[in-house]
Formats: C-alpha cells, structure tokens, sequence
C-alpha cells in the first residue's frame, strides 16, 4: 500500500475487520493471547488495529504500553476499545497515529514488541523490521503472529489472487517469506507454532531476539 494510502485510511476495511476477524477467533484467539500475553515491561505493539489484543495482555506484567497504528478508522476503533477498560490500564497504555516504517520512539526504549498479522501489509517490511530492532533494547523479543507464503500449488494461487486480494484487504501481501525478512533483519527467530488461518494462509508464531 502507498504511504498516501496508509495515511488516508481504510473506512469499510476498519468497519468489517473485526467481523472477519471473530471468523477466525477459535485459531487467532491462542495466537493473539501467545503473542500479547507473553509482552512484558515497556511494550510497544505495532500495527494494533481496532485493538483486538488489548483483551490479551497480561497488565500486571506489562509497565506502559504504546500501540501504533497508521489507519485513522483503525486508530479510532482502537481507542473505542481501550476506553472500556479499568482506569489502572489506561492509565499505562498510549496509542499514536504512526507507521511501523517510522517510529516516534527513541532506540532501546522497549522490553517488548509485539506485532500480529502486522509485517503481512507494512509498506516497507524492511524498513519496519529495522525500526522494530532499533527500539527494542538489547535484551529485547520481538513476538510476531504473521501468515506467510504458501509453497507448491497454494503459493502459485496466492500470487494470482494477489491483485484482487490485496485491493479487498487494504493492501495485505499473501506471498511475503516474513521469516527470511526477520532473520535478514539482524534477529534469531525461533518459531514456536506453524499453523494455517486458511487454505492461502499459512501462518507461524515465534519470537526473535537482537542476534549477538
């Protein structure tokens, strides 16, 4: 998607996603409470969306959470989200209208980051990648839920469909290698769960850490 794009929003895309999402919440639901739930200290979360993982974090292990996200209609789901929970949460927690290619944070600022279904639709997955390292401090994980490119028969499907799909889903890639793009960036990863969120969906969980 075009940073114009990004920063003009996606109305319909942010209206529906959290119907299309509780389609998939039997699989996303452990997914997003390994990710969320394993985010601890001075968290940031990438691309939160309307907010689905706020529900997931374990607050008494999380000290301020900052949660970015380019989309104002995701943004503003996001925040209707987090005002339903108790005082002491909010109180920790600040979102801002930022693409995961430019965060307003300075280096090593974060224990934690947590990014789900994120680096799938990233205009520059590089560039966040090398943004998600720079934040983090040197102890730091990075904990990624991301569907990724398919082999064989489903990945030649998933690269002609691509056109149609990504205009529907607000500029989703379905053919992206995000663990290559992880590891190239400068983490080890370790891959925790493989999965499918559906027949052009295969997905995995891990963590990756600053490599030495």
């Amino acid at each position: 998607m075009s940073e114009a794009t990004s920063r003009k929003g996606h109305r319909w895309f942010a209206a529906i996603y959290d119907l299309t999402a509780k389609t998939d919440e039997k699989k996303l639901r452990p997914l997003r409470e390994l990710a969320a739930g394993g985010a601890t200290g001075r968290v940031i979360e990438v691309g939160c969306g309307t907010g689905l993982n706020l529900g997931h974090y374990d607050w008494q292990a999380v000290e301020a959470l900052e949660a970015t996200e380019p989309d104002p209609f995701m943004l503003r789901r996001a925040e209707a989200k987090a005002a339903t929970l108790a005082d002491a949460v909010r109180a920790r927690l600040r979102f801002h209208a930022a693409p995961a290619e430019a965060l307003p944070f300075p280096d090593a600022s974060f224990d934690s980051a947590v990014a789900t279904l994120v680096l799938c639709s990233v205009r520059d997955p590089v560039l966040a990648l090398a943004e998600l390292r720079r934040v983090l401090r040197p102890s730091g994980r990075l904990i990624l839920v991301e569907h990724v490119r398919a082999p064989g028969l489903a990945g030649r499907v998933q690269r002609a469909v691509q056109p149609a799909y990504g205009w529907l889903a607000a500029g989703c890639q379905l053919g992206r290698d995000t663990e290559a793009s992880v590891r190239a960036a400068g983490f080890d990863l370790e891959v925790s769960e493989r999965t499918s969120l559906g027949p052009l969906w295969p997905a995995f969980a891990g963590v990756a850490t600053k490599a030495a």
